[in-house]
C-alpha cells in the first residue's frame, strides 16, 4: 500500500517479489541451496570426465577382445593347415612302408630312406602345430580377459550414468535422498572401475 510516496509491503508483495527472484524460504535456504546446486554441479562434472575415462576403456578392451579373438582364428587355422601336412606326410609315409614290403630286396633301402625322412618331417611338423594351437588357446584366453575386463568397464560406466541422472534430478527437486544416492552409485561405479583396471 501506497500513501504519499510511503509504501508498506504485505506478507503476500513479500512472497511474490521473492518468487520473482528465483528464491524460496529465508536466506538461509537460498544459501543452503546455492551450495547444494554447486556441490552437484561439480561433482557431475567430475563423474562425467571419470566417466568418459571408463567409457574409452571399455571400447578399447572391447577392440583388443576382437583382436585376440581374430589371432586366436587366424593360428588356429595356421595349426589346422599344419596337421592337414602332418596327415599327406604320414599317408606317403603309408605308402612307402607298403613299397617297401612288396619291393625287392635291392629297391627297399630307396624305400626305407623315404620312411625315415617321412617319419623326421612328421616330427618338425607336429612341433610346429602344437606351437601354434597353444598361442591359439592362449589368444583365446586373453580374449576372454580382455571381455571381462570390458564388461567391468561397461558396469561402472552405467553406474556413473545413473548417478548424472540421480543428480539431475536432485537438482531440480532439491530431495537430498536423491544426492545421496548419487553419491552412492558414484562411489559404485569408481569401485567397479578400480575393479576392471585390476583385472578383478
Amino acid at each position: 500500500m501506497s500513501s504519499d510516496g510511503f509504501h508498506v509491503h504485505g506478507p503476500h508483495d513479500h512472497e511474490l517479489e521473492h518468487a520473482a527472484q528465483g528464491g524460496h524460504g529465508d536466506a538461509h535456504d537460498d544459501h543452503k541451496s546455492s551450495g547444494m546446486t554447486a556441490q552437484i554441479a561439480v561433482v557431475t562434472a567430475v563423474i562425467a570426465t571419470v566417466g568418459a575415462l571408463f567409457s574409452y576403456m571399455g571400447g578399447a578392451t572391447q577392440a583388443n577382445a576382437g583382436l585376440y579373438k581374430n589371432d586366436a582364428a587366424i593360428k588356429k587355422t595356421e595349426a589346422s593347415n599344419q596337421w592337414n601336412f602332418f596327415q599327406a606326410k604320414s599317408t606317403k609315409q603309408s605308402l612307402a612302408e607298403l613299397a617297401r614290403d612288396l619291393a625287392p630286396e635291392e629297391k627297399k633301402a630307396t624305400y626305407i630312406a623315404k620312411i625315415e625322412r617321412y617319419e623326421k618331417e612328421k616330427g618338425e611338423i607336429k612341433v610346429i602345430a602344437e606351437k601354434l594351437e597353444a598361442e591359439s588357446t592362449a589368444k583365446d584366453h586373453q580374449s576372454e580377459e580382455q571381455m571381462h575386463q570390458h564388461h567391468r568397464w561397461a558396469q561402472a560406466t552405467t553406474a556413473l550414468q545413473v548417478s548424472i541422472a540421480l543428480a539431475a534430478m536432485a537438482l531440480l527437486t532439491k530431495k537430498k535422498w536423491l544426492e545421496y544416492g548419487m553419491f552412492g552409485l558414484a562411489g559404485l561405479g569408481i569401485v567397479v572401475g578400480g575393479l576392471a583396471a585390476l583385472h578383478i
